[in-house]
């Protein structure tokens, strides 16, 4: 994960969705499960569906393409979730 001075730690009263986005084909995992772009837009409009005010985290390994990162944002927008944020992990001062 990137690392960020600002990072916050600990649980909210609804987890979100994570997207992990791999620096190695296959770049895309719901959970362990890895899905295609066109599946992961299937998924998030399905799930947003169940829960209109979902969240989505989308955790991306520091060298995964950027492109990843925009398509999974595309996919969000697209299932009309609001909610998106990206998960960095603490850089501790360094």
């Amino acid at each position: 994960l990137p690392e960020s001075s600002q990072a916050k730690g600990g649980a909210t009263e609804d987890p979100p969705l994570i997207v992990t986005i791999a620096n190695q084909a296959p770049h895309l995992y719901i959970g362990n499960r890895s899905v295609t772009a066109s599946r992961l837009q299937d998924e998030l409009r399905a799930a947003a569906r169940v829960n209109p005010a979902m969240k989505l985290a989308i955790r991306a390994d520091k060298q995964a393409p950027i492109g990843e990162v925009v398509s999974v944002m595309d996919a969000a927008k697209a299932a009309s979730i609001k909610n998106v944020s990206l998960l960095t992990k603490e850089n501790n001062g360094k």
